[in-house]
């Protein structure tokens, strides 16, 4: 049932289907291409030859995979970190390089990187990519730095509307490491962001080139509260069983993650929900049954894309149109954590018009042979009666025989553990950030300690 990787081109109209987790995988997938159109291919072709012989096009054959050192389930690479991209940046890059900072729930011995351009309007051409552990807060990289290639080049050229991986990086890596990856960008060119890092991320002076090489982090002078053009990283761990990806708008994302209460520090970052999960699976699970955590968040997202006052901004990021994207086109997946309908109901959707869209994700994620594990909408005392109303009418689908009424493959009741048992229409007092919707980190530790981790196994052990 595999298809197998490589480079694939899709039409603008068309929809490609991504690689689910059921299909065996190598150790080596030198890169999965999606491309919007062969118009947009033969235009970063010829950019490709025009700029540099080392570099690589985006829509250039993939090498087959390795075969050869796959886990018994016949996969060896697993998503271990992402960030969708939702947007361009306010501001284009100019001959520059960035260095962008990925906290793995899961380590490996060797990685591999996706670059997207997905909202671009020109061709992305990286000049120069790299990755090592990040050090101490800072730009800095901790010990070696190491070449990234494309299909064995150096460079890669990204289409419009395109994403690229690459081959894979020998880099040994443990749970909780954190990973620099760095890209010199050569142009200019507007990137694709993921807007809420909720970490530093780092960049170098517009003309400064190639700054992708040095350990020392000097050069990267400029930080952003967001994460350009990398979304996901792969570890190469034939051990892992799987890979559990969070589906959902801000309440996944991570607002609130950064708020410890009045007068107080955080202490670091990395506080949300999803890491105080992959923490606790690294600690608390046997190591011969761990699981990687991805979080594919973004906020202000609805599930449906019937919500007649979405906000422009995040029109056609609903859920079904970047399910393959953001989801299935990720390593390993066994598990989905859906934690949706807050802003559905906010941006005027009704009970039936979020219970439409949860049966047509939820149907396309099994037919992946992905778990989907759901949580009731969660309080927000902006509700009017009529929200309150199919809020309650969503969560008894949801708890229905703990199965959605057989359309999920269990619950994590959330709306249980964030309400005010006093005024269960709200957040309760202990966890709210003061907006009445984001919860703060003591609220995130909570949700992340109530996630059943043998719920999350049965999903890789039914594979």
């Amino acid at each position: 049932m595999g298809r197998p990787y490589g480079t694939e081109l899709r039409g603008s109209g068309g929809r490609t289907p991504a690689p689910g987790p059921h299909h065996a995988e190598g150790t080596s997938m030198h890169r999965f291409l999606r491309t919007p159109s062969l118009r947009h291919a033969a235009a970063a072709l010829a950019l490709t030859l025009a700029v540099s012989g080392s570099a690589v096009s985006a829509t250039a054959a993939s090498a087959p995979g390795d075969r050869s050192s796959t886990g018994p389930s016949g996969r060896a690479w697993f998503t271990s970190w992402a960030q969708s991209q939702q947007e361009l940046a306010p501001a284009p890059l100019r001959d520059q390089s960035v260095r962008m900072i990925a906290r793995l729930s899961q380590g490996g011995g060797a990685l591999r990187v996706r670059i997207q351009n997905t909202f671009g309007k020109d061709p992305l051409t990286v000049g120069a990519a790299t990755v090592g552990r990040s050090g101490a807060g800072d730009a800095s990289v901790s010990g070696a730095v190491r070449t990234v290639t494309f299909d064995g080049r150096r460079g890669v050229v990204v289409p419009p509307g395109g994403e690229v991986w690459s081959d894979a990086t020998s880099l040994r890596t443990r749970a909780q490491d954190d990973v620099a990856v760095s890209l010199s960008v050569s142009g200019t060119v507007t990137p694709g962001r993921h807007s809420s890092a909720f970490r530093t991320n780092y960049l170098t002076p517009p003309g400064s080139g190639d700054h992708t090489g040095e350990a020392s982090g000097s050069a990267y002078t400029q930080t952003t509260g967001s994460t350009y053009l990398v979304s996901a990283v792969d570890v190469r761990n034939p051990a892992l069983k799987g890979t559990i990806v969070a589906f959902g708008s801000s309440v996944v994302d991570g607002t609130g993650s950064t708020d410890c209460g009045p007068g107080c520090t955080p202490d670091g970052t990395d506080q949300r929900w999803t890491d105080h999960l992959a923490r606790r699976i690294t600690a608390e699970l046997p190591r011969t049954r761990q699981l990687a955590v991805a979080n594919a968040g973004i906020g202000g997202t609805t599930s449906s894309d019937a919500c007649p006052r979405t906000p422009a901004g995040v029109q056609g990021l609903d859920a079904a149109a970047r399910l393959e994207r953001d989801v299935l086109a990720l390593h390993g997946v066994t598990g989905v954590l859906y934690y949706y309908g807050t802003n559905d109901l906010a941006n005027g959707c009704d009970a039936d018009r979020i219970l439409h869209s949860y049966r047509e994700v939820f149907q396309r994620l099994r037919a992946a042979g992905v778990e989907v594990y759901v949580t009731p909408v969660t309080p927000r005392p902006g509700y009017s009666d009529r929200n309150n109303l199919d809020r309650h009418a969503v969560g008894t689908f949801v708890k229905k025989r703990n199965s959605c009424d057989h359309t999920c493959d269990g619950v994590m009741d959330f709306d249980q553990v964030l309400k005010d048992p006093l005024k269960p229409n709200s957040i309760d007092p202990a966890y709210d950030t003061g907006d009445g919707v984001h919860v703060n980190i003591a609220g995130q530790r909570a949700l992340g300690d109530f996630v059943s981790l043998p719920m999350l196994l049965a999903s890789a052990a039914r594979r």
